[in-house]
């Protein structure tokens, strides 16, 4: 099971590396961002994705010890998103030993 989540979240990595690079590189975000903040969908999405950042911070703050590496996740959730959340739990599933499980991978502090 730990190897099938390793290979969901590498190919969700590069896949959402993939999508912001050709969308970076085909529309300036901060060019359109009165326009995108006029729809309602797009604000209905940006309060989703910051809720769902609340929640996988709550899971990180947990997790980590370090209050400089909770805020360093913080921000990196607030500005990569998907690809910062699936660059924390490849850490996290590359530092299971071979003998722990997801049970581990969730309740384990760092």
């Amino acid at each position: 099971m730990i190897s099938f989540f390793k290979i969901l979240f590498s190919g969700v990595l590069v896949y959402m590396c993939y999508e912001v690079i050709s969308t970076s590189l085909e529309s300036n975000l901060f060019e359109q961002w009165n326009f995108l903040g006029g729809i309602p969908w797009m604000r209905a999405t940006l309060w989703d994705f910051y809720a769902n950042v609340l929640v996988i911070f709550t899971w990180i703050a947990y997790k980590e010890r370090s209050i400089a590496l909770k805020i360093t996740w913080l921000i990196l959730l607030i500005c990569l998103g998907s690809i910062a959340s699936c660059t924390y739990m490849l850490i996290q599933l590359f530092r299971l030993k071979k003998d722990e499980s997801l049970k581990e991978l969730f309740s384990k502090q760092n």
